[in-house]
């Protein structure tokens, strides 16, 4: 029986057995809600909030925002085409975050996957458990927090995931209800993600094949996250406090909002906008670019309404994904000189994974693992 958040001490509590009990249910957070829970059960108070995941000295900054990048006309526009790749250069050193709109993906394809997401989590919870994984290897798995047995507090949320590139499932691997969507959401953000790669490339005085060129573009896993009505969402967290393992993540977020961006340690909210899909830098490409870009802490707060739902793609080779896993990254050598030497030592995918799972979301940066 999963505790309850009582100010009462309580010595006999046994997170692991708690952890144990909330996995083995297989219904995930949306199931606590559903059987009517009024409480947050203990593994999921987040006890030293104020000191993890609050925001920095200055609270959340309402007097700035993170940029917007319009990509309308970038082809064949040359004298346009400078001043966007001198927008992602902006974003990509202060922020390490930023919108983009006039992408290219259909707003109804974007709705669309919203939807998917949501009659996933939404179906009749036998039908689910079926899904029910922490095995990588497989096509298609739901559950609740990736690190759930390793990470310091249990996030608000469920999750959908899938790796769409190398080796994609095949039709019947997917799910009917969100089947069809997952395969043409792919297929559009690929192409997207090779137009954002040739502006970072740009932006980085490089040639616009540059990063694809070195494989920075192989690989594409998805996250479809639902974050159900959470009963004393200020004790609790949507997703802690974190920096992304991979090279760009391409988030699509419905219009609940709660996404923010840890900004000169500030916390700076992401707002939603209608048809915009928000990017952000992940440590791959702070580590490539030898800080040059930035990868940047973000969360998600836990909400009493909901659901809210998002779909995230992570570019960069999935955990043992084969030979594609084993590719050695390092700082990019046109980028060094004798002023700036390399930060950190040349590592692969399958490495970097290994200890990014092995800690978990607990408020760490894996890059300090990397440095020489």
């Amino acid at each position: 029986m999963l505790g309850t958040s009582s100010m009462e001490p309580e010595p006999q509590y046994d997170r692991k057995s708690e952890v144990k009990a909330f996995d083995e249910a297989k219904t995930g957070v949306k199931g606590l809600v559903d059987a009517g829970m009024a409480r947050v059960p203990r593994i999921f108070i987040n006890k030293n909030f104020q000191e993890t995941d609050s925001a920095g000295d200055d609270g959340v900054s309402q007097s700035t925002s993170v940029p917007v990048i319009d990509l309308q006309g970038i082809i064949g526009d040359s004298t346009l085409r400078r001043k966007v790749v001198e927008e992602v250069e902006y974003a990509s050193k202060e922020w390490g975050f930023f919108q983009v709109v006039n992408h290219g993906i259909p707003l109804a394809v974007l709705e669309e996957m919203i939807e998917g997401v949501r009659r996933f989590h939404e179906q009749d919870a036998e039908v689910k458990k079926q899904y029910y994984s922490r095995d990588l290897r497989r096509k298609f798995i739901y559950n609740s927090n990736f690190d759930l047995y390793v990470g310091p507090v249990t996030n608000w949320r469920d999750t959908i995931a899938c790796v769409m590139d190398p080796n994609p499932p095949q039709p019947h691997d997917l799910p009917e209800v969100c089947r069809d969507i997952i395969f043409e959401y792919s297929k559009q953000v690929r192409h997207l993600v090779i137009i954002l790669f040739e502006l970072l490339s740009e932006a980085l005085g490089l040639e616009p094949d540059y990063l694809r060129d070195i494989k920075c573009t192989e690989g594409l896993f998805l996250s479809g996250h639902y974050y159900p009505a959470c009963p004393e969402p200020e004790i609790a967290i949507g997703t802690s406090s974190h920096v992304d393992a991979d090279f760009l993540t391409v988030l699509l977020q419905d219009q609940m909002g709660g996404l923010q961006v840890l900004h000169h340690n500030q916390w700076v909210d992401v707002p939603p906008i209608r048809g915009a899909l928000v990017v952000n830098l992940g440590d791959l490409m702070q580590l490539i670019t030898n800080d040059r870009f930035k990868s940047v802490n973000h969360r998600v707060l836990a909400k009493n309404q909901g659901p809210r739902i998002s779909m995230a793609c992570f570019i960069r080779t999935n955990y043992k994904a084969g030979e594609n896993a084993d590719i050695v990254y390092g700082p990019i050598k046109e980028l060094l000189t004798e002023e700036s030497p390399p930060i950190y030592r040349e590592t692969t995918t399958n490495e970097y994974l290994a200890y990014y799972f092995s800690k978990g979301l607990d408020g760490t940066c894996a890059l300090e693992y990397l440095k020489l």
